[in-house]
């Protein structure tokens, strides 16, 4: 059995986010690190906290979450970020696990999230996802139709702060189709930022095998799982 070394892993992450940062005339602090927790255990995920300093913890589901969050130590204090895809019927469990749900894709649901969180007299912060390799295997909305989600968003739905945009890059390892991607969606939060007047700060790009590309292309944040834990126990 391979034993994981978390705290050494996500030191060889932190080098290379100070490496990418670098290279695009940024900070390494400006560039968040969630830890995508699908499959991994409480255990694992506590010591990515307590020894390895992760603040900001993924999850891909609502019910794996949950099931987690019962067991989780009070003592342990980590943000959660929802970045799998959500379905309407989960909202309101998502509302009372999330601090940030990255998978925002549909006025329907935009209307669920709103309705429940006034409800729950809250606010919640989200991302809009965009499918920007146009890969029908992926979630998100297409580009050409994110003006009008977020113009959805910001006139309807007042308890949802849009603090940017989430993608998935395209399954390939051709450098130059993953880096148009995150630039696609660089630019178009910036062209939105810009035409609106909101600030979209967010970007979340780039996972294990790209996220290296993702920073040098504006990431603020990546999303890392195997590069940390190691391969998922299925």
């Amino acid at each position: 059995m391979v034993t994981i070394d978390i705290r050494k892993n996500v030191e060889l992450i932190r080098n290379s986010i100070e490496e990418g940062a670098a290279k695009s005339g940024r900070q390494a602090h400006e560039i968040k690190l969630i830890a995508i927790t699908k499959n991994h255990a409480v255990e694992e995920m506590v010591t990515a906290i307590r020894d390895a300093g992760i603040m900001y913890i993924g999850e891909n589901r609502v019910q794996e979450a949950q099931t987690k969050i019962c067991s989780w130590p009070e003592e342990v204090q980590a943000q959660w970020h929802l970045v799998g895809h959500l379905q309407r019927n989960k909202a309101r469990k998502a509302l009372e696990i999330f601090h940030t749900i990255q998978s925002l894709e549909s006025e329907s649901l935009a209307e669920r999230l709103e309705r429940i969180c006034v409800e729950m007299n809250r606010t919640v912060q989200v991302l809009l996802e965009v499918n920007t390799s146009g890969e029908t295997s992926k979630h998100g909305v297409a580009p050409k139709d994110v003006q009008a989600l977020l113009d959805f968003v910001i006139e309807k739905c007042p308890s949802l702060h849009v603090a940017g945009f989430m993608t998935v890059g395209p399954l390939t390892d051709d450098e130059n189709r993953v880096r148009e991607a995150f630039a696609l969606l660089r630019n178009l939060r910036d062209d939105l930022s810009s035409s609106t007047g909101v600030s979209l700060p967010e970007l979340s790009m780039g996972m294990s095998g790209d996220f290296q590309w993702a920073i040098e292309e504006g990431s603020t944040m990546v999303r890392i799982g195997t590069a940390i834990f190691g391969p998922r126990s299925y």
